[in-house]
């Protein structure tokens, strides 16, 4: 046996790189894509990112349901869940970007309940920024409603203001 040559026993110094199982390089990708979508699915509300609006920021007066105290939210402030209550493709995510570019906090889009109309649902002390969505989107101050223990949209209870989209504004938007 030469000097130069190893034992066989023994692993190569030189050029040897670790290589993970396949199973746990899926592993590692599908937790990388579970906590980017978490990430993007609940922002911080305190955290306003930067838009491309002229206009000066609106803000929402709102008044905490049994209480004198009034608080008031900028629309950046305000966490805005439109979920798609209709069959036509990409409508949640048209009305999405519109509330977006408009300064509102408009989450993800994302499929409701079919629902024969739009409703606006609004957490307590939301009740003005939701009229102010409605006025918006242009549906009737009818359509909105106290979401009262309401969960019409999966993962959307804490979402401060709820917009189940139906066919009347499908067939305004065209």
């Amino acid at each position: 046996m030469s000097e130069s040559s190893q034992p066989p026993n023994e692993p190569p110094t030189a050029g040897s790189h670790y290589q993970p199982a396949i199973g746990t390089v899926l592993v590692i990708i599908v937790l990388f894509i579970g906590a980017t979508f978490l990430m993007l699915r609940y922002t911080s509300p305190n955290v306003v990112a930067p838009t491309t609006s002229t206009t000066a920021p609106s803000s929402t007066s709102t008044t905490l349901k049994g209480s004198t105290t009034t608080t008031t939210a900028t629309k950046a402030q305000v966490r805005v869940q439109v979920a798609n209550g209709t069959l036509t493709t990409g409508l949640a995510r048209a009305y999405t970007q519109q509330l977006l570019t408009i300064g509102w906090n408009a989450l993800p889009e994302t499929n409701g309940p079919r629902v024969a109309a739009t409703v606006v649902y609004y957490n307590p002390g939301f009740r003005s920024a939701a009229l102010e969505i409605a006025r918006e989107i242009h549906v009737k101050a009818k359509a909105v409603q106290a979401l009262n223990g309401q969960t019409p949209v999966s993962g959307a209870a804490n979402d401060d203001v709820i917009v189940v989209l139906g066919p009347d504004v499908a067939i305004i938007q065209g």
